[in-house]
């Protein structure tokens, strides 16, 4: 008995499967919103203990100084003459942008003073020191 059927040869498939790929950009997305926060606090420093109210930290800028002294631009190294310029643009912008200051508790006071002093020259009008609350 004889065959029917006819042979053909396999088509060649040209497109390509996007579920995995939409798969992994969501959960590379998920990954990258996860840790956002917790890079944010990068740079450790012993904060002093106080009390504090809550800041709406989703426009805020981030002055931090580390034991040694080293100045912290949203965790970017700057020096004092940077920071004094990068601060003047910031406040040029938009004068109501908070600025927070964390700065470790062993800390040589003047060096917070000398960052309070850039943000008043600059008209910074909102800012806070950051402390950890007491227990």
């Amino acid at each position: 008995m004889a065959r029917r059927t006819t042979i053909k040869p396999l088509q060649q498939m040209s497109e390509i499967n996007m579920t995995p790929l939409i798969d992994l950009t969501f959960l590379l997305l998920i990954t990258f919103i996860i840790t956002m926060p917790l890079v944010e606090q990068g740079i450790p420093i012993n904060l002093p203990k106080g009390q504090s109210q809550n800041i709406d930290q989703t426009q805020a800028r981030s002055i931090t100084v580390d034991v040694e002294g080293q100045v912290y631009l949203d965790r970017v190294p700057v020096s004092m003459e940077a920071l004094a310029s990068e601060i003047g643009i910031i406040a040029a912008a938009a004068p109501e942008t908070p600025v927070m200051v964390r700065a470790d508790e062993k800390l040589h006071y003047g060096k917070v003073v000398e960052i309070l002093r850039i943000l008043n020259q600059a008209n910074i009008t909102r800012m806070a020191l950051v402390t950890t609350p007491d227990k």
